[in-house]
């Protein structure tokens, strides 16, 4: 998806919703639970109530290598489910890679590769190792890298806050160096809602960038702070919910539930919008 087709998606939707496909079995629904292909029914489920109200999933995948090789053959069916839709959505695989370049170059056949088993439009990568670790995943033509910049966690001021003798905070050298190794039109970057407060500096760096916005829901983050402070006449955000939408219920209920969810944030964003 290029990045006129994802803003068109963005209008026609009055969305920037993303939802993420952390799928915990433990805390899908009973009657999933311990069922032929449940993770991938209850995927299909959420995908089928929020469709219209999203322009991008994210499944998280550590939630399906834990689950060995059947997690990866769900992972599989959920992504043959989302090609095979007439509605179009932004797809990214939150992998956090970021290793050297024949590494990175695996990584990114893995994931991105129209021919492989799972075809993602984006993957966020950690850009610690530099250039060539990043650089192999912008080499895919027509996809993205979704590079870790401000991130939500508490551990994040560990390095990212660390200023230089200049007084330049990491994540900001993070931002200002990478924008050698790829444009507005394939690289994006992610920052979380709980340091929304930043993102008018952030986006002194990358005025025109996409960000990736983590953190809305259960996470505290402020919906309306983050559009405050990152929206651009492109609007140029995606902001992720997981745990909020997916889990609203964890009843046979559970898929309106998350669309009721998905609702509240898609009328907050369409007036944003």
């Amino acid at each position: 998806m290029t990045r006129q087709e994802l803003i068109d998606l963005i209008r026609s939707r009055r969305s920037f919703l993303c939802v993420g496909l952390d799928t915990d079995p433990a805390k899908m629904p009973a009657h999933l639970q311990g069922t032929a292909d449940g993770v991938f029914l209850f995927n299909k489920a959420i995908i089928d109530a929020t469709i219209d109200l999203c322009v991008a999933y994210k499944p998280n995948l550590a939630f399906y290598e834990a689950m060995g090789l059947d997690g990866m053959r769900q992972l599989k069916l959920t992504m043959d489910y989302l090609h095979s839709l007439g509605k179009p959505a932004f797809t990214i695989a939150d992998a956090k890679r970021g290793d050297i370049g024949n590494t990175s170059e695996r990584y990114a056949r893995a994931y991105l590769d129209p021919r492989g088993d799972f075809d993602f439009d984006a993957i966020t990568v950690a850009p610690y190792m530099g250039s060539d670790s990043v650089q192999p995943f912008t080499t895919v033509q027509g996809k993205w890298v979704i590079l870790l910049a401000l991130t939500s966690n508490k551990g994040a001021f560990d390095f990212q806050l660390t200023a230089s003798a200049d007084g330049t905070p990491l994540y900001q050298r993070v931002l200002a160096q990478s924008r050698q190794w790829g444009g507005d039109d394939n690289m994006m970057y992610v920052v979380g809602a709980t340091k929304a407060e930043m993102l008018a500096d952030v986006r002194r760096v990358v005025p025109g960038s996409f960000l990736l916005v983590p953190g809305v829901g259960a996470q505290g983050g402020s919906l309306d702070e983050v559009c405050r402070h990152g929206m651009t006449a492109d609007c140029s955000l995606l902001v992720n919910s997981s745990r909020g939408i997916i889990y609203a219920s964890q009843g046979e209920d559970f898929a309106e539930a998350a669309r009721a969810e998905a609702a509240k944030l898609q009328r907050q964003m369409a007036a944003w919008l």
